[in-house]
C-alpha cells in the first residue's frame, strides 16, 4: 500500500502520540494496527520511543485471516476469546499504559458470512474485555483511535477510481479532517479542543431536562439524567491528574452525554450507513417506548441489526446521544465513509448499549445498582449510529419546561458565548 511523505507521516505520528494519548515520559504504549499499516506504525513506535516510552508493544490484526476465521471457524470456536488476550489487555491497563488504536478496516469484510457466528463472536469478545473496557469508558487510562486508508475501504468510498487513486483520494481526505495539513496539527487541535469545551461548559449549565428531535422519519424525545456530565473534546484521567488529558477520537467533532435509559420515546431514523462488525445496515429506523426499542426495520442488515438488538437487554437501550454541527469539515467532504469514527463525526448521533459512567456526576464510583438508579445504561455493547442532517432540529427542555432552540436545520441554534 502506497503511503504519504514521511515528513507526513510524521507529523500526524506526533498528532496521535501528543494530542491522542498525551504519551507521558516512562509510559507503556500498546498499539493496535492492521499489517497494512505497518510502514506508520513502524513510525508511531519510532516517535513513541524517541518520548522516552518504557515500553511499545504491537497487536497486528489481517482482515483476510478474519474473514477465513469466520468462513471456516465453527460459530463455537468464534465464541471463544482466549485467556491470554483478556490478560494481556488487562496488564496494560493495570500498568497505566496508553492505547492507541490505528484503525482501517474493509466496510465489507464480512458481508455474507453467516450474522449468527458474527453475533457470537462480537458478544464473546465484549463478555471477555469487559474488565478491559471499564478502564476505557471510565477514563482510567489515555486511550485514542487514529485512522488510515485500506484499499478496499477506499475503493469503497471513492468506487470510481483504481486502488492506489482511491487511497490517495482518502489519505488527502483524513489529513484534512484530522487537521495534519496544517502547519502545526497539535497547535490547530488546542485551538479545536476550546471549541468543544465552550459548547459542553454551556450545555452542562443548561441542565437541560430532555432533548426533542425532529426531523424526515424522525420524531424522538430523549430525557437527561440529573446531574448529567456532557463531554467533548480532550478530557483528563479519571485520576483526578488535570495535567494530563487526551483526545480518545481523532478526528471528533462531537459533545455528548448519556440518556436516561428508561426515558427515551418515539422514533428515529438512520441517515448514514452503519457499519457493524463488518457488516452495513442501511437505512434503518429504531421505535422506543420507555428507554426501549419495540420495533425495528431496516432496508439492509435487518438481521445483523436483530442479532446487535439482541446482544442484552441493555442493547436495546441507548446509552449515548452526541450533537454534531451539520457544518464539520466530515459532513462538509459530502462523503460517507462508511467507518463510524468518521461518520460519527459528520452527523448527531445516538449509541445503543452501555453508557459511559463519568457521563454522571459521580458515576465513575457508582456500583451497577446506583448506575441503573440514575439512568445509566449497562450493556456489552456499545454501537453508535447517525441520525443527524441539515433536516434535524432539536429543543432542549428545561426543568420548568422551558423549550429552547439547541439546533436547527442541523446546526447550533446556540450562542456559546452566553
Amino acid at each position: 500500500m502506497k503511503f504519504p511523505s514521511q515528513e507526513k507521516l510524521e507529523k500526524y505520528a506526533d498528532l496521535a502520540l501528543k494530542t491522542g494519548v498525551n504519551l507521558q515520559k516512562g509510559q507503556k504504549l500498546m498499539i493496535n494496527s492492521p499489517i497494512e499499516g505497518a510502514e506508520f506504525t513502524r513510525v508511531i513506535a519510532q516517535k513513541a520511543y524517541e518520548m522516552e516510552a518504557e515500553d511499545v508493544h504491537i497487536n497486528w490484526t489481517d482482515d483476510a485471516l478474519t474473514r477465513m476465521k469466520y468462513e471456516y471457524g465453527g460459530q463455537e470456536t468464534l465464541s471463544e476469546v482466549p485467556g491470554w488476550q483478556q490478560q494481556q489487555y488487562t496488564y496494560f491497563a493495570k500498568e497505566g499504559a496508553a492505547i492507541l488504536s490505528v484503525m482501517a478496516n474493509d466496510p465489507d469484510l464480512l458481508k455474507g458470512v453467516d450474522a449468527g457466528k458474527v453475533a457470537a463472536a462480537n458478544k464473546a469478545r465484549a463478555e471477555a474485555m469487559s474488565e478491559f473496557r471499564q478502564h476505557i469508558m471510565s477514563d482510567r487510562i489515555q486511550w485514542s483511535i487514529v485512522s488510515i486508508p485500506l484499499p478496499a475501504w477506499a475503493q469503497k468510498i471513492f468506487p470510481n477510481e483504481n486502488r492506489e487513486e482511491a487511497v490517495d483520494k482518502l489519505w488527502e481526505q483524513i489529513f484534512k479532517i484530522v487537521r495534519v495539513d496544517q502547519e502545526d496539527p497539535v497547535a490547530a487541535w488546542e485551538e479545536h479542543n476550546k471549541t468543544l469545551l465552550k459548547a459542553r461548559g454551556y450545555l452542562n449549565k443548561k441542565q437541560y431536562s430532555k432533548l426533542v428531535y425532529k426531523a424526515p422519519g424522525t420524531d424522538l424525545e430523549v430525557e437527561l439524567p440529573k446531574g448529567h456530565i456532557w463531554k467533548g473534546g480532550r478530557r483528563p484521567l479519571a485520576t483526578g491528574d488535570e495535567d494530563i488529558q487526551f483526545n480518545p477520537n481523532i478526528p471528533t467533532e462531537e459533545v455528548f452525554t448519556a440518556p436516561h435509559k428508561y426515558g427515551v420515546n418515539g422514533k428515529v431514523s438512520s441517515t448514514k450507513p452503519l457499519n457493524y462488525g463488518g457488516n452495513l445496515i442501511e437505512n434503518f429506523s429504531l421505535t422506543f417506548e420507555g428507554g426501549k426499542v419495540v420495533d425495528f426495520n431496516a432496508e439492509e442488515g435487518a438481521e445483523t441489526m436483530k442479532h446487535l438488538l439482541e446482544t442484552d437487554e441493555g442493547s436495546q437501550r441507548l446509552g449515548e446521544l452526541a450533537l454534531v454541527p451539520h457544518e464539520s469539515p466530515i459532513s462538509q467532504s459530502g462523503l460517507i465513509f462508511y467507518n463510524t469514527l468518521f461518520d460519527e463525526n459528520a452527523s448527531c448521533h445516538l449509541a445503543l448499549g452501555k453508557a459511559y459512567p463519568n457521563n454522571v456526576s459521580g458515576g465513575s464510583d457508582m456500583n451497577g445498582d446506583e448506575l441503573d438508579q440514575n439512568g445509566i445504561n449497562d450493556s456489552l455493547s456499545h454501537v453508535d449510529f447517525m441520525m443527524g442532517s441539515a433536516e434535524l432540529d432539536i429543543d432542549g427542555i428545561l426543568e420548568d419546561g422551558t423549550e429552547e432552540p439547541v439546533m436547527r436545520n442541523g446546526s447550533w441554534a446556540i450562542s456559546f458565548e452566553e
